[in-house]
């Protein structure tokens, strides 16, 4: 029996999903931070469940042959990036690994589960930060949260976000020092700033700095225009966000642009996308490009198809399908996306494109009714997956191809298992490193309906 704060030997397995090393003793789990399979511990046991313990790492025997230095000097205590010391190749590996196991343990889905495709440079890709803002020893702090808490680490340089980042953090921190601007306390409730984000256009070198306020009053606002203006190339929009609510929700629902534009302009090869301050747009544009160019091969639109895209977004996947479609009918239900959407579309010159703003398992089922069916349905949905009523819906219009885009490997193997008890069987998946040093894993699946089964 595992008993609390003993010390034990064990050996790391495997990877738990939010990168802890996962090993036994005498047959009972334990969850170790900082573990890699290979590795040969020594670890404390702090909390003992029924079905599993969690140990402090305190001493390496032997390390993994995967183990290498990670990049950052914080990545140990940073919560950004759960698998740093991991080498790259031994990251992308096990992603597949998981994605396989998952499919099968869950969904008892034996697929074709393809190597993760993983970058040529797994760093400096993410195009978009949320930094929480706080104040130590009277200085103010800019960075990300502490693994497993709501701690601050200040962050003065971050390896897997766009190098501009550094300044406007640096920036920041001299605006709210220099004009003693409060800054918001989560116990407290009180002060004014609570967050800044930024966006940038990895293809367009377009800036955007947003300001996430607890109130409408933003003081030295001039000031802090000036400061940015002068000091960071390319930028293009400041957006003072207003957030008044009790809630780990960054963004409130107002937005106020206090200087440029309203958004600012990036592309997914060929196609324009105009990006605001609360649009969704995926963070890594390098393998976004990768990932649709999949879920398009998957689609195979020879242009005479009607196809549904059910939780589009802004309507990056639908227009990549309009591209080779005949029609493409976009769901989500974000209203501002699809404002978005439609404006992407029409920025594109796409004419056989329409958008529907609601809940796609209201509005899916809707259109069904009028008539509306598809030859192939993507789908992109949350983490949560697909709601049922969207699944049966899609099962009802029995299209000859579903490309399931997913986040989540769980979710994704409990709507295969679904589509699969109804006609459909998963061809192949294709796993994709989107967030290179991390535990997170995006994954694209053909799945045709038996009888028209032709690709493979």
């Amino acid at each position: 029996m595992v008993e609390k704060n003993k010390v034990y030997e064990i050996q790391i397995i495997d990877l738990g999903h939010s990168g802890e090393g996962i090993g036994k003793v005498d047959g009972f789990t334990v969850f170790v931070e900082g573990g890699l399979p290979g590795d040969v511990i020594k670890v404390k046991t702090t909390v003992v469940k029924k079905n599993y313990a969690t140990g402090k790492l305190l001493e390496m025997i032997t390390p993994s042959n995967s183990r290498v230095e990670p990049t950052c000097a914080i990545a140990h205590k940073c919560g950004g990036c759960q698998i740093m010391h991991m080498d790259y190749q031994a990251q992308l590996d096990i992603k597949t690994s998981r994605v396989e196991e998952t499919l099968k343990r869950i969904g008892k889905i034996d697929a074709k589960v393809l190597p993760t495709l993983g970058m040529d440079n797994p760093y400096w890709y993410r195009n978009k930060a949320q930094f929480p803002v706080g104040m130590t020893a009277g200085k103010a702090i800019l960075g990300f949260y502490e693994k497993g808490s709501h701690n601050i680490v200040d962050t003065g340089y971050c390896h897997i976000q766009h190098p501009v980042n550094e300044k406007i953090v640096a920036l920041m921190k001299d605006f709210i020092q220099k004009y003693k601007i409060s800054v918001y306390d989560e116990k407290t409730k009180k002060g004014l700033i609570r967050h800044v984000v930024t966006k940038v256009g990895y293809q367009t070198g377009e800036v955007m700095v947003v300001v996430i306020t607890n109130g409408k009053e933003l003081p030295h606002q001039e000031q802090l225009i000036k400061l940015l203006k002068d000091n960071i190339e390319g930028l293009e929009s400041i957006v003072q966000n207003i957030n008044t609510q009790n809630t780990n929700v960054i963004f409130g629902r107002e937005s106020i642009t206090i200087y440029g534009r309203d958004h600012i302009v990036d592309y997914i090869g060929d196609l324009k996308f105009n990006i605001s301050a609360r649009s969704f747009f995926q963070v890594n544009p390098l393998q976004t490009k990768v990932l649709y160019e999949k879920a398009l091969e998957y689609a195979q639109l020879k242009g005479e198809e009607s196809v549904f895209d059910i939780y589009c977004g802004i309507g990056t996947i639908s227009l990549f399908l309009a591209q080779k479609a005949k029609k493409v009918y976009g769901v989500e239900v974000v209203e501002a996306a699809i404002d978005d959407a439609k404006k992407n579309a029409e920025i594109n010159g796409m004419t056989n494109t329409e958008f529907y703003v609601g809940e796609a398992e209201k509005v899916v089922p809707e259109l069904y009714k009028q008539g509306i069916k598809a030859d192939v349905v993507v789908v992109d949905p949350p983490r949560k997956g697909c709601d049922e009523a969207v699944l049966d819906t899609i099962v009802s219009m029995a299209p000859e191809r579903i490309v399931y885009v997913s986040c989540n490997p769980a979710t994704l193997a409990r709507d295969l298992a679904y589509l699969n008890d109804r006609g459909y069987k998963a061809e192949e998946v294709q796993p994709v490193d989107m967030f290179p040093h991390t535990s997170h894993v995006e994954t694209v699946v053909l799945m045709s309906r038996v009888e028209v089964n032709t690709m493979f």
